[in-house]
């Protein structure tokens, strides 16, 4: 027999080499997975907007009211945060319509809008 046996088993530069793909690839979940995160986040600002949207128009019809031709601003507090929002109500051909166009904005930046919604009321006969 002899006095050395064969070791068989990775050498060190096949261990650095897949270390490295490892990394390579780590780093792209990484990556793909913060913007999946970032994409979910701005997706649920904006539903929320959207649900403070339908609530001013809903909040109208719910009312019965009859807003008159202008432009009004106001906020909302929608899971946790305050949704600046603004309404303008539109005089239609039809007088017994008006157009309301509600905008609802970031609750960072007033300026960025995140829903823009229109709705009619209607003017029953009473």
């Amino acid at each position: 027999m002899s006095r050395f046996r064969k070791h068989r088993g990775f050498t060190l530069l096949e261990v650095l080499v897949a270390l490295a793909i490892l990394a390579i690839a780590m780093a792209a979940v990484s990556r793909t997975a913060s913007s999946s995160i970032r994409n979910a986040d701005a997706l649920r600002i904006r539903v929320i907007a959207d649900w403070v949207a339908q609530n001013r128009l809903a909040n109208h019809q719910a009312l019965n009211d009859w807003p008159s031709p202008g432009i009004q601003t106001g906020s909302e507090d929608q899971a946790g945060q305050t949704y600046p929002w603004q309404e303008e109500v539109i005089s239609t051909p039809n007088p017994t319509m008006r157009r309301i166009v509600v905008s609802v904005y970031s609750p960072d930046d007033a300026n960025l809008k995140l829903r823009e919604l229109t709705g009619y009321l209607v003017q029953y006969p009473r």
